[in-house]
């Protein structure tokens, strides 16, 4: 038993030096086999990438930097999905290495996954602010998706793009030397963001580009043409239909509307109203051109002629008895300056003589003597609106704005007054691209000082010379004003998606959801709306050459009325 006991012993012994012999042999085999940093190197510069994958494939825990290169040489060999798992497990390893969301951005470029290429490039900013390569790329898929904006917003950090010409497209009838001062670059020069932004505003405040907008198009040498395309507004308009749909638009409200653009070919216009309707009669005309030949600037004049019929009443439907009325009439005469230099803060400044009389009154316990005072008024206009908030990447943009209207009116007694509006206006593109999806919030507010004059009040609701729209309440009933809500201080907020569902470059159809939130105060008075006031609804939105038309559909939320309403958009 003993000797047996020692044979095995032995036997176990010299199994155990084999087995070790086994494992160094592989392990020596293993080291020398694995790839040194130089070796790695020199295939990486040779393109060696099938020979890189072979050494590097059956690596049971590659580094974060063997990754990279593993990755990089499967990209090359076409195997991207290979790759990106590859880089997903590089950057697990390195998650502050920019590289890896970089070359990420790549394979998704490469497949043509432009959104994803632009995150993936976004986080690889965020890690290397100042990263050459990654803001010229980003640059490139903006570039690519037609967001010209966010596309110098990159380009510009690595100081390009460069101007080679700049065109029209096409060629417009208006003064070239008129047009020319509204672009702030030049050929030969490098393309900033807010150049473009500042030139977009001044081209719009021409009054005869309805839609402008600029394009840039690349050239073989790597500089750009930037493009100015948009129909040009001229005469009466460049075909008979069109001049026929400018006129008539406002016919089905008892009303038309003669218009010319562009006279004499320096962007001189000159829009107008005349509405024989019995219960609002109106003759309004205007005429405006650039301020001493130059696009920022524009001077604007301007009369109005009103004769009305108002029923001031507790809403438009229903039960609702007219505790007061009035016939109003009054005539305006007004002129103003406005500035388009820039895009972050544009201004306007004016005066507007009036004269009012009432009629026919019928005050009962509504209005009071100060709303009615008669005479002459001499005002003082000021308005200036900015860019808070431009993120060309999400292609979101929130703009503020504030005007002042200071007044004295020569009653008995005489009355001086004060009207403050503020506004917020938020405009979002939800898709990376086109225009199919736009999304708009809007919120307003306004106050008074002093004893502002009858027809100086605020109004809320839907009606055609009222620009505070609560689409569930129609500002006229049996076609006299009054039946919304009428006051000194408002709060309106106005939120709407719209769906382009049709568009042929004429015509475009646009349908999509609104909620209005509102309300209406008037101390002192039995005017306003006492409470809180919801709407919601739906609308379409019909636009024929130049001319919007909204046909909406709103509920009021408390009190259940329906609205069905048609107004032409500005």
């Amino acid at each position: 038993m003993l000797r047996a006991r020692r044979g095995t012993r032995a036997r176990w012994r010299m199994s155990r030096v084999v087995l070790l012999v086994i494992m160094w042999t592989v392990c020596w085999r293993g080291w020398a086999q694995a790839l040194t940093p130089d070796q790695l190197q020199k295939l990486e510069a040779a393109q060696q990438w099938d020979e890189i994958v072979r050494e590097l494939g059956p690596e049971a825990a590659r580094t974060a930097e063997q990754d990279f290169v593993y990755a990089s040489a499967l990209a090359h060999l076409d195997r991207l999905a290979d790759a990106e798992r590859a880089l997903h497990t590089g950057w697990l390893l390195a998650p502050r290495d920019a590289l890896f969301p970089e070359e990420l951005a790549g394979i998704a470029f490469k497949q043509r996954h432009y959104p994803q290429a632009a995150r993936l490039l976004r986080r690889a900013l965020q890690l290397e602010p100042h990263d050459e390569y990654a803001n010229d790329f980003l640059g490139t898929v903006y570039f690519l998706e037609g967001n010209i904006e966010a596309a110098l917003k990159y380009w510009n950090r690595v100081g390009k793009p460069r101007i080679a010409a700049v065109r029209l497209d096409p060629t417009p009838r208006v003064d070239a030397e008129l047009l020319d001062s509204a672009f702030t670059f030049s050929p030969a020069e490098r393309l900033q963001l807010m150049q473009l932004l500042d030139s977009e505003k001044r081209v719009s405040g021409l009054g005869i580009f309805p839609r402008p907008q600029f394009d840039l198009r690349a050239q073989a040498d790597g500089n750009f043409d930037v493009v100015l395309r948009g129909e040009e507004l001229n005469g009466f308009g460049d075909t008979k239909l069109e001049a026929l749909v400018q006129l008539l638009r406002e016919l089905p409200f008892q009303g038309v509307a003669p218009e010319y653009d562009n006279a004499r070919q320096e962007a001189i216009n000159f829009n107008s109203l005349f509405r024989w309707d019995a219960q609002k009669r109106r003759v309004r005309a205007e005429v405006s051109t650039p301020f001493e030949h130059r696009a920022a600037d524009r001077l604007d004049l301007s009369v109005d002629l009103r004769d009305e019929n108002w029923a001031v009443r507790d809403g438009f439907t229903g039960n609702a008895p007219v505790p007061a009325s009035l016939n109003l009439r009054r005539e305006a005469g007004a002129f103003s300056i406005a500035s388009f230099a820039r895009d972050r803060f544009r201004w306007k400044l004016g005066a507007e003589i009036s004269h009012r009389d009432f009629r026919s009154v019928a005050a009962g316990s509504v209005l009071t003597p100060e709303m009615l005072a008669e005479g002459y008024e001499l005002k003082q206009l000021a308005e200036a609106t900015g860019t808070v908030v431009r993120i060309p990447d999400r292609r979101f943009t929130l703009e503020a704005g504030a005007n002042s209207q200071a007044a004295r009116l020569w009653s008995q007694p005489r009355e001086s007054s004060e009207k403050l509006q503020g506004s917020l206006f938020a405009h979002w593109f939800p898709q990376a691209q086109g225009d199919d999806y736009e999304m708009q919030q809007r919120v307003r507010a306004g106050k008074t000082f002093g004893q502002v004059p009858f027809d100086e009040l605020f109004m809320l609701g839907l009606e055609r010379d009222n620009d505070l729209p609560l689409r569930a309440h129609i500002g006229t009933r049996d076609g006299r004003k009054g039946s919304a809500p009428l006051g000194r201080n408002y709060l309106l907020s106005s939120w709407e998606v719209d769906k382009t569902v049709y568009s042929n470059g004429i015509m475009a159809v646009k349908l999509g959801p609104f909620v209005d939130l509102g309300a209406m105060a008037d101390p002192g008075t039995a005017l306003g709306s006492h409470k809180w006031l919801y709407d919601t609804g739906a609308q379409i939105k019909l636009r024929v050459f130049s001319t919007t038309v909204a046909f909406s559909y709103g509920k009021d939320l408390r009190s259940g009325n329906n609205a069905f309403y048609v107004r032409l958009l500005p």
